[in-house]
């Protein structure tokens, strides 16, 4: 099987495996950030088709819908790949990406490295940041009903992997805890000057958010 039918395979298998996903790691997500990720590649030296199997392949099964569990993704995306007959190199080299392209708190240390897990992972940032980044994490928060905002619950940026997982903080607090940190957290040019923009926007939003909240004008 070629690569342009195997990534063709792949799209279809990640479109139904998702079909009934959260609205923010569902199939869109997949195609926004394997677009990204192609986008991206344009001015990195890169394999792209390991780059689009693993943009397509990088939340086939989130740890958070799986119980924490952060073997499942990997698994899933090594017996589809094998049953494509793909290289095993190109194989572990997506399950690398899968393992290791979560942002999980900041405060771990990633086992693996590769430009094509820079690309990736940046593209798979930005769309956690900006206008769609913003809905996202309002949508995921109303998925896990948690509140908007509380004064009285403070960020905490210290918070080890196994806390970060598990945290149920209100929504505004995720955006100190993790999305405005992702700007100084990208890995190449492209992805650094589209998190600027985007970046910005949320400050705004969050500037707009605490007016409102506090009654201003």
């Amino acid at each position: 099987m070629n690569k342009e039918k195997i990534i063709s395979e792949t799209i279809s298998f990640v479109q139904k495996t998702l079909k009934n996903a959260e609205g923010g790691h569902d199939w869109f997500h997949i195609e926004r950030v394997y677009k990204n990720s192609l986008l991206i590649a344009e001015e990195e030296t890169v394999d792209e088709f390991i780059v689009s199997l693993g943009a397509l392949l990088h939340d086939i099964a989130d740890a958070k819908f799986h119980n924490g569990d952060e073997t499942v993704g990997p698994k899933v995306a090594r017996e589809f790949l094998e049953s494509l007959q793909v290289e095993k190199s190109v194989i572990l080299h997506v399950e690398n990406i899968i393992s290791n392209i979560s942002f999980k708190g900041g405060n771990f240390d990633q086992q693996f490295n590769s430009p094509e897990l820079d690309v990736i992972q940046d593209a798979d940032r930005l769309d956690a940041i900006g206008a769609i980044g913003i809905a996202r994490c309002f949508n995921y928060g109303g998925f896990k009903n948690r509140k908007l905002y509380d004064p009285a619950i403070p960020v905490n940026l210290h918070m080890s992997k196994a806390e970060y997982k598990k945290t149920t903080a209100p929504t505004i607090n995720h955006f100190y805890e993790k999305l405005l940190l992702l700007k100084d957290k990208m890995n190449t040019k492209t992805g650094k000057k589209i998190a600027e923009q985007r970046h910005e926007y949320m400050e705004q939003f969050l500037n707009q958010f605490f007016r409102e909240w506090n009654g201003e004008v």
